[in-house]
């Protein structure tokens, strides 16, 4: 690609809307301003203390008063009901022993009170000392900066403030203010890589702010510690007004955070002068970016799961506490919210909570306040749904806790909506299709970008039984790391979808952008009248650059809960042509053309045809993946591979009960399908 095109697929990836602030940006930078602006004296206590009318003696008194503005601390015995304390203890127990929690999975020695700056994967200590403007980057010598920023979001002080409300033990207490003090006394404002990113501020105010105030009865909340707390709130608020640009040049999820940052300061501290001003910029930020982020069908702008949780624990927070503080945000942020939420209810598998691990999963998650596992999405759909409804979506279990906290005890005596799901559910918007049996689902992606992708994977799918994800996504391991990790799971080989010429669908660009966004067409999507069968098809445009201006379409055939998925390249020339299935793990044995395992107590089966006189290759191969960031294992695939001239057409059988038994070559699933789809 020569130059010209490398620039404007730049300017489209970073958005065309957002040049203007990017170039703002880039000036700030260069010119020093936004240095001058974002000077530590500017941030430090004597500058708070002529700024700020009030003492600490006045803090235990003006701490109270948020008590009310704030979300009420439920009962232990209400706690009780709906908390694995074991759960909460093991995470709290283990940071006292130097371990800390990152991403919500596997352990990190930090040491205690925990070292703030260090990366314990690659055992090596960030800067501090030095302006986060010099050194708040990813890449070598350090590599991944999410590896430091995890300890500094403070998730940890959910976990104290939980164990300390349900057991009353004070040592809780006393270990969430000790490690506020470690991290004050480690990052002066402005100073370390902490500062370098206004969501990372974010999610550290506001957890800092619900461990204190779910601590404030105990002795550890001292005069001195609420006084230095208000001070980080009014540093961060300060911060975030200065350089809010910076987020919303991004067009993601880090303008909704910071919107919250500064929306929750002008609530919660009506005492700084700024307060006012700042709920006031909270709010429109807000208003604009959910409008310009949640597409009208409720899918999200950056084509995550992940990351849509992340867009709804922002907008959870934000709204709940308009409710309580008399108030309430545009009418647009409640009515995209709504939509939000409507969508990630139809992702949702119902029996384990899960969602498919699509698109890039970075292991945020901004509320953990559950016992469940981070990837049961249940806590934030029930908590979710009561606010839109008073009601729960799903029967009581660990996965109520967030609603506890953030709507009281009353939530936990809400009735159950009514939540049987439609055989077919499509986001035309954001291109999710979903195909829904009595005990499977499958969903397909098929969509032209509007915003930048992720990871090339266009017709990409997933299949799920009964709270198996037997066809699934590999995931995001790391943002930044070496090869061969790199690039391995954002590669289309690393999706359920079809491969030409061991390329990409799209050509990639440099950090996170690609060139040549694919063009996805849907063809035809519907189910039956009596909901026993469903059928999608649709293509995608991703390989026409190449020679003979290559077309990849896909159909899936779902036949009760086994699914037919017929796969056909066209063009001109031979090309080499792989189909990849990644698979869940478990003992599959491979007989000829068939793959099989017990899942459930049920046996399926995965069996792949091909054209007569079509030669390829079909094995086991050994795939990656990562289920939360920084963590990866291995798993089952399988690939088929060939190299032919065009067309060529292959079809995948996946069979949970038997009903595809007979199958055995394309001429008859042909037939079978073409009965099914005359049903529609």
């Amino acid at each position: 690609m020569n130059l010209f095109g490398r620039l404007w697929w730049t300017a489209k990836g970073v958005n065309w809307r957002n040049l203007p602030r990017r170039l703002l940006q880039s000036w700030r930078i260069r010119s020093g301003l936004l240095r001058k602006r974002l000077d530590p004296d500017a941030f430090s206590n004597a500058v708070f203390e002529s700024e700020y009318d009030f003492t600490p003696e006045d803090q235990s008194s003006l701490w109270r008063q948020k008590t009310r503005r704030f979300f009420a601390i439920p009962s232990a015995d209400d706690l009780q009901k709906c908390t694995d304390g074991q759960q909460v203890d093991e995470a709290a127990e283990k940071a006292l022993a130097g371990e800390y929690l990152f991403f919500n999975h596997w352990f990190g020695n930090l040491g205690w009170p925990p070292n703030f700056n260090r990366d314990p994967v690659n055992d090596i200590d960030w800067p501090a000392g030095e302006h986060w403007l010099g050194t708040a980057r990813s890449g070598p010598p350090r590599d991944d900066i999410k590896l430091v920023w995890e300890a500094s979001r403070f998730s940890l002080a959910y976990h104290f403030a939980r164990a300390y409300v349900r057991s009353s033990d004070k040592k809780w207490a006393n270990s969430f203010w000790e490690m506020f003090d470690a991290w004050i006394e480690q990052n002066p404002p402005q100073m370390t890589v902490a500062w370098g990113c206004g969501q990372e501020i974010t999610f550290r105010l506001m957890a800092m702010i619900f461990a204190a105030i779910a601590t404030l009865k105990s002795s550890a909340a001292t005069d001195e510690r609420l006084y230095a707390l208000s001070r980080f709130a009014w540093q961060s608020g300060k911060h975030i007004d200065i350089n809010i640009n910076q987020a919303r040049m991004q067009g993601n999820n880090h303008a909704l955070s910071e919107a919250v940052c500064v929306w929750t300061i002008g609530l919660l501290f009506p005492e700084f002068k700024e307060s006012g001003k700042w709920r006031d910029l909270g709010a429109k930020v807000l208003a604009c970016e959910t409008r310009r982020q949640i597409y009208n069908d409720g899918s999200y702008v950056q084509h995550s799961l992940n990351y849509h949780r992340v867009m709804m624990d922002d907008l959870i927070w934000a709204i709940r506490l308009g409710e309580i503080n008399n108030a309430v945000l545009p009418k647009t942020v409640h009515d995209r919210f709504a939509r939000a939420v409507g969508w990630l209810r139809e992702m949702a598998d119902p029996d384990s909570g899960r969602v498919p691990n699509y698109g890039s999963n970075d292991g945020a998650l901004v509320l953990p306040l559950s016992s469940c596992d981070y990837l049961d999405y249940r806590p934030i759909i029930q908590a979710s749904h009561y606010l839109l409804r008073r009601q729960r979506f799903f029967e009581p279990g660990c996965w109520d806790e967030k609603m506890l906290w953030l709507f009281g005890a009353e939530s936990l005596n809400a009735p159950k909506t009514s939540s049987a799901k439609q055989p077919q559910f499509a986001a035309n918007d954001g291109g999710y299709y979903i195909l829904r049996g009595d005990k499977s689902h499958a969903m397909i992606r098929c969509h032209s970008y509007k915003n930048r992708p992720s990871q090339a994977d266009m017709l990409h799918l997933d299949i799920w039984h009964e709270g198996q994800n037997v066809l699934r996504d590999a995931g995001s391991y790391l943002y930044y790391c070496q090869e061969p990790w790199k690039m391995y799971f954002r590669n289309t080989a690393a999706h359920n979808t079809v491969e030409i010429d061991g390329l990409n669908q799209m050509v990639k660009g440099p950090k996170f952008l690609w060139f040549n966004w694919a063009k996805g067409n849907l063809i035809s999507f519907g189910s039956s009248s009596d909901g026993k069968a469903g059928y999608f098809e649709g293509n995608h445009l991703g390989y026409k650059r190449l020679p003979g201006k290559v077309i990849h379409s896909r159909s899936v055939c779902r036949i009760e809960d086994s699914f037919i998925v017929s796969d056909q390249i066209t063009g001109a020339g031979s090309h080499r042509v792989a189909l990849n299935w990644r698979l869940c793990p478990a003992d599959w044995n491979q007989s000829d053309n068939s793959f099989s395992a017990d899942l459930n107590d049920e046996k399926v089966t995965l069996k792949v045809l091909t054209l007569h006189g079509q030669s390829c290759n079909l094995e086991m191969v050994e795939s990656w993946e990562s289920l939360y960031y920084g963590q990866r294992t291995q798993c089952p695939g399988i690939r088929l591979s060939l190299e032919e001239a065009l067309p060529v057409r292959f079809i995948t059988l996946i069979d949970f009960n038997g009903t595809l038994a007979s199958i055995n070559s394309i001429d008859d699933t042909d037939r079978l399908m073409k009965e099914k789809i005359d049903l529609l």
